[in-house]
């Protein structure tokens, strides 16, 4: 089974650079399948991570980021992959 984690944060006015930057440079303590980081309006960072393993795995996922960084706390959600 394939599960997607998606982790979102939101940068204080400005800071969006600073997030992005912070968001990939963070290091997960094994690879996932894949990883992709986007950004969008208002200063948004999206990380999504791709794992070969049950729903309910343990799973490494990217912290928090400083205080200083963000609007308000970060934004996680886990996915399984349907079949079509």
């Amino acid at each position: 089974m394939t599960v997607a984690l998606m982790w979102e944060a939101r940068a204080l006015p400005g800071r969006g650079p600073d997030l992005l930057a912070w968001a990939q440079a963070q290091r997960l303590a094994r690879p996932p399948l894949r990883r992709e980081t986007l950004r969008a309006p208002q200063d948004r960072v999206l990380v999504i991570t791709w794992w070969d393993a049950p729903y309910d795995a343990d799973l490494p996922e990217l912290p928090e980021p400083d205080a200083e960084l963000v609007t308000r706390a970060v934004h996680r959600w886990r996915f399984e992959s349907v079949a079509e």
